[in-house]
């Protein structure tokens, strides 16, 4: 059986060609990557929760589960799911954290994560900790759901969704109490734009301490607060029913 652990390449920011293409990266502590099922093929087949585990890649926790037929996998585990407990991925399966199932067959009201954007997908949306969607309603093969950001939008309903909320929904109060915490996760200091050269910066110069001027901007000139970045023709436009709050 391949293994579910692969040692994570360090690329410190760096593009294919060498190039920083992401600043302030580098230096993070040696990570294992845990190969996640997102599309849990193994249908009406039952898998026993073994392990429940920390992942340094990811917001929320991992759960290693086993299914009937031998097979071993990792998925996101939730705020309910416990050593021991039994799982299934089925078309209708009962309302219980873990459970995989279609979205047509979600009661209104009950927390979902691992959502299918189009069916037979892997899992694409709510997958960070402490995250749940609802389903509001079901018409046909039409499904609303009110996602984490406030959004709603329309879903097929035959994709597939899990049952609960995502683990560790406490990482948002999490504080990094030195420095040394986030170089440990692969940041590097970064120098305020006020405190750099005119040359290096747009909010850069002045005399003495002077404010950024104009409209907050990056080191390249481009609107850094406020500026909407989604395109007006995007083809997934006509799903949302209602954007997310500003």
């Amino acid at each position: 059986m391949k293994s579910l652990l692969t040692i994570k390449k360090k690329r410190s920011g760096r593009d294919s060609t060498g190039t920083i293409s992401v600043r302030h990266r580098g230096g993070e502590h040696k990570r294992f990557l845990r190969t996640i099922d997102w599309t849990r093929p193994f249908a009406d087949i039952p898998a026993k929760v073994t392990k429940i585990v920390y992942d340094p890649n990811r917001t929320a926790d991992l759960a290693y589960i086993t299914h009937e037929n031998g097979s071993k996998s990792l998925i996101l585990a939730t705020t309910e799911l416990k050593v021991g407990d039994v799982i299934i991925r089925s078309e209708n399966t009962p309302i219980k954290d873990g459970n995989r199932l279609k979205m047509k067959n979600v009661p209104a009201g009950v927390p979902v994560h691992c959502l299918e954007m189009l069916p037979g997908k892997p899992a694409q949306m709510v997958k960070s900790a402490g995250s749940a969607a609802y389903v509001q309603s079901v018409d046909g093969k039409k499904a609303v759901v009110k996602l984490p950001s406030s959004e709603i939008r329309l879903f097929n309903s035959e994709s597939y969704v899990t049952i609960g909320q995502v683990s560790n929904a406490n990482h948002s109060n999490e504080i990094l109490k030195k420095a040394g915490d986030s170089r440990h996760r692969g940041i590097r200091p970064s120098v305020r734009g006020v405190a750099q050269h005119p040359d290096s910066h747009p909010h850069g110069g002045g005399e003495g301490r002077s404010s950024i001027g104009m409209h907050p901007k990056t080191p390249w000139g481009k609107p850094a607060m406020g500026k909407r970045t989604r395109k007006k023709k995007k083809a997934s436009n006509r799903l949302i029913i209602q954007r997310r709050k500003k």
